[in-house]
């Protein structure tokens, strides 16, 4: 009787601790994916949202500054951050400088800042902005029609997402940042696996 027992309450701690670990596994992993933590999200990233778990964006087509057009699939294999804005918002504006200079800290082959200008008509105003601020390291990408905002879920400019190489989004962030910060820089190094 006493074996019984004991075989009982070992296979009642074995089923325990395989539910407990299945319970984890899904936590620790939206935790810690692609080397992004939510303690990361400090100073100038305070506001940056960690996604529960990385989600899959839809293909959305994007122009480039030639009006071709580019689907969001192409720029896999890259960790991309997706900033929405456009010329007159005052918040868009503040915070244009230190994304160029975020994508200045960065390789161009393994880290993207894509702004996706959606003023209306596009090259007229965003070529000469981009002038106007020394905008150096950035390229012109256009949200024509809004499509990619809306297919996105993006409701307040700036707003900017996070993507990994596989076209995950990690994270978002609604408003400005200070993206040449310390902690900005130590947030987008972590979605390279550099963290």
């Amino acid at each position: 009787m006493a074996h019984l027992q004991r075989d009982f309450l070992s296979g009642r701690r074995s089923i325990l601790a395989g539910g407990l670990a299945a319970l984890a596994l899904p936590v620790f992993a939206a935790r810690a994916f692609a080397g992004v933590k939510p303690d990361m999200a400090k100073g100038a990233m305070e506001r940056f949202k960690l996604a529960a778990t990385p989600r899959p964006l839809p293909d959305l087509e994007i122009q480039n500054a030639d009006d071709k057009p580019l689907k969001l699939s192409e720029l896999r294999g890259k960790v991309v951050l997706l900033n929405f804005w456009a010329t007159w918002c005052t918040p868009c504006v503040k915070e244009m400088p230190s994304l160029d200079r975020l994508q200045a800290a960065l390789p161009k082959d393994k880290y993207l800042v894509v702004p996706l200008s959606i003023d209306g008509p596009t090259k007229p105003k965003v070529v000469p902005f981009y002038k106007d601020q020394k905008l150096a390291n950035l390229g012109i990408y256009f949200d024509k029609g809004r499509k990619a905002m809306q297919g996105l879920d993006v409701t307040l400019l700036p707003t900017s997402i996070l993507v990994d190489a596989r076209g995950r989004e990690l994270g978002r962030i609604e408003g400005d940042a200070d993206w040449d910060m310390p902690e900005s820089i130590a947030l987008m190094k972590a979605a390279l696996g550099k963290g």
